[in-house]
């Protein structure tokens, strides 16, 4: 199926996402514009919402979306997200066997009855928007499965009501979000984790550690291996340089306090004038406030190597460079051949 731009005329692909269930064949289509993974996996979240409850398994095909690999013998590697997916809805991924139409036999019979009752059938209209289209395939997807069966008693429809909805389990509270996971964060000394040039609490006693973030449209959740540390909502895609800073996560005795000139000044001062002058005039040497504070800073962590007394007066030790200066090969004297 496609769908026409009426501006410039460009046309589409769509795709469509098919389900059933297995008893009554009452079936579920959802177009999309694309097969990746987000997609996918929204495409379950409204078959889950028009079902009106989840089952215990899923049989699904063996597509990259789902699962990564499904060899002959041996386990089945499923793709997280999905997995993830499977486990809001309390749910198992079973897929068929690969080239083994048989094994969800349901719905490979559903997907040709769509090709007639759907695609055939909409094949003179034009569309031009998702949700029009989306609309017409719900209509023609009413009928089919209003449509008394040819072998036995009742619809689709019927069937589903009476027999198979009473035994769907409840649906979650919470609808399931798809998520993004970035591995491998590290926390900040000042108990913060980075996140598109924003910060975001963690727990000042994770200072240090790397953690997974754990990503939706609206919220942020920071995740160790085994339990999730904190959750907050995304700030702006505007916001730069700003902090969302939980009280619980801070350490006991006084909040935190961010590193900035007044403070950096201050530890200078009690050093002594010779590291403050120089505290001064590395912020005097670059336009932006923010820039010269990690210089700053390793000029004043010598303290903790060096001790306060000795830092201002700390001799000053030749580096490997230095050293090896003299060991070089003079310089060829201009115009000579070397």
């Amino acid at each position: 199926m496609e769908l026409i731009d009426p501006a410039t005329g460009e046309v589409a692909t769509v795709y469509l996402f098919v389900a059933c269930l297995p008893f009554s064949r009452y079936a579920f289509v959802e177009p999309t514009l694309d097969m990746r993974q987000a997609t996918w996996l929204r495409a379950h979240v409204a078959m889950y919402e028009f079902f009106g409850g989840s089952v215990p398994r899923i049989v699904c095909d063996n597509l990259k979306t789902g699962v990564i690999s499904h060899p002959r013998d041996g386990e089945i590697v499923g793709n997280d997200a999905y997995r993830e997916l499977a486990g809001h809805y309390s749910a198992a991924v079973l897929p068929g066997r690969v080239r083994r139409p048989k094994d969800k036999a349901s719905v490979e019979n559903t997907v040709g009855h769509v090709a007639t009752v759907v695609i055939a059938a909409l094949r003179d209209r034009t569309f031009t928007s998702l949700a029009d289209l989306r609309e017409a395939i719900r209509e023609r997807v009413e009928a089919y499965n209003t449509a008394p069966f040819q072998k036995r008693p009742g619809s689709r429809s019927s069937v589903f009501t009476t027999e198979e909805q009473p035994l769907l389990r409840p649906l979650p509270a919470v609808t399931f979000e798809v998520s993004t996971w970035v591995r491998r964060r590290r926390v900040g000394r000042d108990g913060h984790v980075t996140w598109a040039r924003n910060h975001y609490s963690v727990g000042w006693t994770h200072a240090g550690e790397h953690v997974d973030l754990k990503l939706t449209a609206s919220t942020l959740e920071v995740w160790s291996p085994d339990q999730r540390l904190a959750s907050h909502r995304l700030l702006p895609a505007t916001a730069v340089n700003q902090y969302s800073t939980r009280e619980a996560d801070m350490p006991p005795g006084g909040g935190w306090q961010p590193w900035d000139q007044d403070r950096l000044v201050t530890w200078a001062e009690r050093i002594g004038t010779a590291t403050t002058t120089v505290i001064e005039r590395i912020f005097a040497s670059v336009p932006a406030a923010d820039q010269p504070i990690n210089p700053a800073l390793a000029v004043l962590r010598l303290s903790h190597r060096y001790s306060a007394a000795r830092l201002p007066r700390r001799p000053y030790r030749p580096g490997i460079r230095d050293r090896l200066a003299p060991l070089r090969a003079p310089e060829p004297h201009p115009g000579r051949w070397p």
